[in-house]
């Protein structure tokens, strides 16, 4: 290789690892405003904005609003998915960023029922809203500002970093709230404690705007634009030319949405609960294993890039499927913070990595550069509506059905797990 080839292999490296590392704190920022609210939702906003003389009334209602971001996310996808693909991924990625941020921030302001009634609620519902617009663009071009700059190898390797993001903008989330919790007693928390995980999202909107500004668009964009192969509508030549490639890439997100739903959100009220562990122990344990995630996310893109990012995929959306019995049971029926704390972590700090970590990777590979942006994010974000964000009204549900034991959630994972592995296997070759 020429010492000219070199410099250039090596400038194209540390670009892509620039840009990975820039879409990972964007996302970790994002992904922390987003995790606050839902793990907020059943233990301060049923409280303080859903109040209802049957508790669980008021947890399905505040467990509804965490839904509603998920239900607005494919709009924010496509409306941002569009003139991500029109005019470029670097643009759109500061503005989703300014929107989370200040959305965040304001709840952490709102006044509650007590003070100024039904209007609380409302306020509340609209800033969940804009999260939701917010979030719905930000994976896609996250995801994409990474995968564009990667070669064919990496490309798993490299468009992992955004989730990644994920991993540790639970931690961060799920860590603030545990020190708050334990630094003050529950009636301080309840009554402004829980303010200052959103007010902290000022200085986080700060850090990521930093960076975000001085990344460069990517080179796949920038040669369609220059090769004049730019969509007009991006979204109908997705529906037009990509029908089923959108239902595959759902039946996929089934199991990575449902798992994450279960360990990461549901269990928080399950546990306290049901097995009548602490806040702040559940708490620790998703911490502890969204950290665990962190790390083996990376390790285990990088495996895909060997063994195939498809072919992992499937066994272990069956894996995670199948590890709803016996960690539920763990969770439950153990009887020991401990065993329970370690179920969290094995499932979704473990066994959940090598299908979240490649996921991005697979989506992009389902389409071309002109129309990526709006197809990875229609995918990714009607994806969650059909199952991280019902996961907790349906796992709610399944156990109140099931005389309060875990079994018809454990079935609803697993059911999950065979359909995704199922859609995966049916995608037809990569762009």
């Amino acid at each position: 290789m020429s010492t000219y080839a070199a410099t250039q292999d090596n400038t194209r490296i540390q670009s892509v690892k620039t840009v990975a590392f820039a879409s990972l704190i964007g996302t970790a920022i994002e992904w922390y405003d987003f995790f606050i609210y839902g793990t907020l939702s059943a233990i301060v906003f049923n409280k303080l904005f859903f109040p209802a003389n049957d508790p669980v009334v008021s947890v399905m209602l505040a467990y509804a609003t965490f839904a509603v971001g998920f239900v607005v996310r494919p709009i924010g996808g496509i409306v941002i998915g569009h003139f991500g693909d029109r005019i470029g991924r670097k643009p759109l990625l500061v503005l989703t960023l300014s929107l989370m941020g200040v959305a965040t921030f304001l709840i952490g302001l709102l006044p509650t029922y007590a003070q100024i009634g039904i209007a609380a609620p409302m306020m509340l519902l609209g800033l969940r809203v804009v999260q939701g617009l917010a979030m719905g663009g930000e994976w896609g071009g996250a995801v994409l500002m990474a995968f564009e700059y990667s070669d064919r190898d990496t490309r798993a390797q490299y468009a992992c970093y955004p989730q990644i993001g994920l991993a540790i903008g639970l931690c961060l989330a799920s860590g603030i709230i545990t020190l708050l919790s334990v630094s003050m007693d529950d009636a301080a928390f309840l009554a402004w404690g829980w303010r200052i995980a959103f007010l902290l999202s000022v200085v986080l909107l700060a850090v990521g705007m930093f960076i975000r500004l001085k990344i460069l668009e990517t080179p796949e964009f920038l040669r369609a634009k220059e090769s004049m192969k730019i969509a007009k509508a991006p979204i109908l030549e997705v529906l037009r030319d990509y029908k089923s490639d959108i239902l595959l890439g759902w039946g996929a997100r089934l199991i990575d949405g449902i798992v994450f739903a279960i360990y990461a959100i549901y269990s928080v009220g399950f546990l306290v609960s049901a097995a009548k562990m602490p806040r702040t122990t559940v708490l620790s344990a998703i911490t502890l294993a969204a950290l665990a995630l962190a790390v083996t996310i990376p390790f285990a893109s990088i495996w895909a890039d060997r063994v195939g990012k498809r072919k992992l995929y499937i066994w272990f959306s069956l894996i995670c499927g199948i590890a709803g019995f016996p960690m539920l049971w763990l969770m439950q029926y153990s009887g020991s913070s401990f065993w329970a704390s370690a179920a969290i972590v094995f499932a979704l700090g473990i066994i959940y990595a090598p299908v979240y970590g490649p996921q991005a990777a697979i989506f992009c590979e389902m389409f071309d550069t002109p129309v990526r942006f709006t197809g990875i994010s229609i995918v990714y974000q009607i994806g969650a509506i059909l199952s991280v964000s019902i996961t907790p009204l349906v796992a709610t549900a399944l156990f109140s059905y099931g005389g309060n034991t875990p079994w018809l959630i454990a079935s609803y994972m697993l059911a999950a797990g065979v359909l995704s592995a199922i859609s995966v296997g049916l995608m037809r070759k990569p762009y």
